[in-house]
């Protein structure tokens, strides 16, 4: 739904018209960026909504904290057995191999040489992030730390693609295709077929997720849609509420809903968010002031080996 705001902004701008969709807007609001707005009447749409209905956002005046909001860390979970084997893997739960695990351990060993007071964690639902998550924090001796996981931190839906050889998918639809489904950001790969024994909608894990929400496919911009309303409703809410402490939030996902959050952060035009590439188990530190800008990002440890292993990613057929 494409909403007519009349928005006044926090900063020197004045009142501005714009028109927003509700994900943006929820990303604005997770900022404190918009201190009111008032939805302009669209007559002969099926929904309307009066003209004088207002949102106030604790006054007129910046949020302030006593230090900045904390630290964020996004981590990609260490190689899986289906990365090992290039397949497409998306929503199919799969395990870490043993050079997944070994890289699970190298990120908790950068994350406890480093000064950050690690404090919430979030996961998807996937094996293969969860047992990231453990693996490091158990090497960083913070194996305590209070759990929140959500779907919508899910790998890309690969759809039909679910479980195919990479570069046999290459051969078979050519390389030009096979990067417009990979690395396009608005063009999905084929759905997944109805009533596909891959399907995840009988999933236990996925009990309470609305099954219209359940994909059977997805690009890039269906992740950043679904991942921008947690992060606005979850994630930043742990972000402020442990700034005040100095404590830092810790993000164990996957290549595509770490791509999806670092564009809402660094706001990534789409061309370049579609091509950059996420490397397995190196920590990704994002310094954030009181409004969740970012300060200034970079990953943890030897820059060159974070590079070689983003190129690692970059030479999978897939």
């Amino acid at each position: 739904m494409l909403l007519q705001l009349l928005c006044l902004v926090l900063g020197p701008s004045e009142h501005q018209t714009c028109d927003i969709n509700c994900t943006e807007l929820s990303l604005l609001l997770s900022r404190k960026r918009i201190r009111t707005f008032v939805i302009i009447d669209k007559p002969g749409q099926n929904w309307l909504i009066s003209s004088n209905i207002r949102l106030e956002l604790g006054g007129v005046d910046r949020p302030h904290y006593d230090e900045d909001v904390p630290d964020l860390i996004l981590l990609r979970h260490g190689r899986s057995q289906w990365n090992q084997l290039n397949l497409f893997t998306g929503w199919h739960d799969v395990d870490l191999d043993a050079q997944g695990e070994a890289e699970a351990r190298d990120a908790g060993r950068l994350l406890a040489e480093s000064d950050l007071d690690l404090r919430i964690l979030h996961t998807s639902l996937l094996t293969r992030a969860i047992r990231t998550a453990e693996i490091s924090l158990y090497e960083a001796s913070r194996s305590w730390l209070p759990v929140r996981r959500s779907w919508r931190l899910n790998e890309r839906h690969y759809g039909d693609l679910t479980g195919k050889d990479k570069k046999e998918t290459a051969e078979e639809f050519g390389m030009d295709q096979l990067k417009l489904w990979r690395r396009s950001y608005d063009v999905p790969p084929p759905p997944m077929p109805a009533g596909d024994p891959r399907s995840n909608a009988l999933d236990p894990r996925y009990r309470d997720v609305a099954p219209e929400e359940i994909p059977m496919t997805e690009c890039l911009k269906d992740v950043v849609a679904r991942v921008t309303p947690y992060f606005a409703d979850v994630i930043a809410e742990d972000l402020r509420r442990e700034g005040v402490k100095g404590g830092a939030v810790l993000v164990v996902a996957h290549g595509n809903s770490i791509r999806a959050l670092r564009k809402l952060l660094q706001n990534i035009d789409d061309d370049e968010i579609a091509e950059l590439e996420i490397p397995t188990g190196i920590p990704y530190l994002m310094k954030l002031d009181d409004t969740l800008d970012v300060l200034e990002a970079d990953y943890l440890g030897d820059p060159d080996a974070a590079a070689a292993a983003a190129e690692t990613v970059a030479r999978q057929a897939g």
